[in-house]
């Protein structure tokens, strides 16, 4: 039913306990998990008009490499108990990469955390994972704290 899992995290507790969830679905039939992380633009758009364009473009590539380190350990654990692994690292607004990614790869559901590591930000503005239970044309199962 739910062989192809998109994964999208941003490394947070709550991320982490939904990758429990995506480890418990290899018994219902899952064979795929696509991992996705994507790196905020809003973010790095605010860091843009702090720091110099040479300042900006190492923090840029610190982030990738740290989210690119994450997800190697992620992706291990998954392919240890036998699913199938694709990394993706974006860099763009979450809710359209995971949107994006989730038709691209045709997934058969997306499993989320409700709240990832700039909670201030989306009590205000509403969370990632909210939007995309909203906007997602697939079954979307969020994994709250």
């Amino acid at each position: 039913m739910f062989e192809n899992i998109l994964f999208p995290t941003d490394f947070s507790d709550v991320s982490r306990k939904a990758l429990g969830f995506v480890k418990r679905l290899i018994e219902a039939g899952g064979k795929k998990v696509t991992l996705l992380h994507v790196i905020d633009e809003s973010n790095l758009d605010t860091l843009s008009s702090i720091y110099t364009v040479p300042d900006y473009l190492k923090v840029e590539k610190d982030l990738h490499e740290k989210a690119s380190k994450e997800m190697g350990f992620i992706e291990n654990e998954l392919k240890e108990i036998g699913y199938e692994v694709t990394t993706e690292i974006a860099k763009g607004i979450p809710l359209r990469e995971i949107l994006r990614v989730a038709a691209k790869e045709p997934s058969s559901i997306i499993i989320i955390g409700s709240h990832g590591k700039s909670n201030i930000q989306e009590m205000l503005l509403g969370s990632v994972s909210e939007k995309v239970i909203r906007k997602a044309k697939i079954p979307v199962l969020v994994v709250k704290r």
